[in-house]
C-alpha cells in the first residue's frame, strides 16, 4: 500500500516514501494498543501520537499537525463530533477517519459534516482498518459496512 511519495528535501529531493502521520484518538487503552500494533507493521505509517480524550486530540492535532487523525466518537471532555469539527478548523488539511461503536445515522451524519471522510465500526476494524486508512489518504470517502446513513425523506 504506497500512500504518499514525494520529495524528502532531508535526502537531497530525492523521490521516496514519506509515511502518513497518524495521531490515534481513543479512550480505551486496550483498543489503541490494537490499533497502533495494526499500523506499526505497515511501513507507510507512522503513529506519532496517541491521546484519550477529545479536547487533548484537539490540542495534539495543533500541536503534531498530522496527516490522519483515527477518531472515536464516544470520548471524555469533548466527543469525537465536536473534537473532529474543531481539528478540521485548525488543521483543515488533516484527515479524519472515526473508528467507533456508534452507528447511529445522525451521528454518522453529523461526523461527516464536520470533517470527517470516512467512518468505520470497531466490529470490522480488522478487515477495514487499512482500507479505510488508504480511501482517506487518496481523498476518497470510505463508509464501512453496515454503517448507516439517515433516510434523506
Amino acid at each position: 500500500m504506497c500512500l504518499i511519495s514525494g520529495f524528502d528535501q532531508s535526502r537531497g529531493g530525492v523521490l521516496s516514501i514519506v509515511p502518513v502521520r497518524v495521531l490515534v484518538v481513543d479512550d480505551f487503552e486496550p483498543w489503541r494498543r490494537f490499533v497502533c500494533s495494526t499500523l506499526q507493521n505497515q511501513p507507510d505509517i507512522e503513529v506519532i501520537g496517541e491521546v484519550s480524550d477529545g479536547l487533548e486530540s484537539v490540542r495534539k492535532a495543533e500541536e503534531l499537525r498530522p496527516d490522519l487523525i483515527l477518531l472515536d466518537i464516544g470520548l471524555p471532555t469533548l466527543n469525537g463530533v465536536e473534537a473532529a469539527r474543531r481539528i478540521h478548523q485548525i488543521v483543515p488539511d488533516a484527515k479524519i477517519l472515526f473508528i467507533t461503536q456508534n452507528n447511529d445515522p445522525d451521528v454518522v451524519r453529523a461526523a461527516l459534516t464536520n470533517g470527517a471522510q470516512g467512518y468505520i465500526l470497531k466490529m470490522h476494524a480488522k478487515s477495514e482498518l487499512l482500507l479505510a486508512i488508504e480511501a482517506v489518504i487518496r481523498g476518497d470517502r470510505f463508509l464501512g459496512k453496515r454503517v448507516e446513513l439517515p433516510n434523506s425523506s
